[in-house]
């Protein structure tokens, strides 16, 4: 079974955790994977599914806690059209989930949770939101360091502000929220969003 994790399962001991920065390109290593306390290692898409999945596949007593660096929900306005989340404004810059490198990572995200979903996974998963997008420019940048980063934030514990709750996610009071892939049959809830700051 998949379903969105909690607030409160954002800390190292809710399971074994796997961080997930991810990519979608041909032939390139564009996606990055953290297997709780192992050593960040860069994949192509193709590869990273099949980690994924062996790892969902895994039979064991504890869930296996999944946080992608990808829209895992989506808001709309009241009047029904998309819009912004709370993490996806800075100052003048946006991230949103349904514009630009937004939209090719949930288009990653929805065939890689596809994929493991036909796969029926033999251990609970317990999704998270992983949000890394604002980068300082001049900062070093891939997708090792940027799933490390999402492996300290939880690993710190409940220091949040970093970790905002689903009901968090409104920029305003009548947007709606639902999960990213309602659309596509797997409605797994609205999992938290661990934000990691560049």
């Amino acid at each position: 079974m998949i379903r969105a994790g909690r607030w409160e399962d954002v800390e190292r001991e809710s399971g074994e955790w796997c961080f997930v920065d991810l990519g979608f390109a041909r032939a390139s290593k564009s996606c990055g994977i953290l297997m709780s306390d192992g050593e960040p290692k860069e994949l192509t898409f193709a590869e990273l599914v099949s980690q994924v999945a062996l790892a969902a596949d895994m039979r064991a007593s504890r869930p296996l806690c999944l946080l992608l660096e990808a829209p895992l929900s989506v808001a709309f306005s009241s009047s029904g059209n998309p819009t912004g989340r709370a993490p996806e404004k800075r100052g003048s810059e946006t991230r949103y989930w349904y514009a630009g490198l937004g939209t090719v990572v949930l288009t990653a995200a929805t065939y890689l949770l596809r994929s493991v979903v036909e796969r029926q996974p033999s251990r609970e998963v317990l999704l998270f939101e992983g949000f890394a997008s604002f980068k300082i420019k001049s900062a070093p940048a891939s997708h090792s360091l940027d799933v490390t980063r999402l492996r300290e934030a939880v690993w710190s514990g409940h220091l949040f502000p970093h970790v905002l709750r689903p009901d968090a996610l409104r920029v305003s009071d009548t947007d709606s929220i639902v999960s990213a892939f309602k659309v596509a049959g797997m409605d797994f809830g609205v999992p938290p969003v661990v934000v990691v700051d560049g």
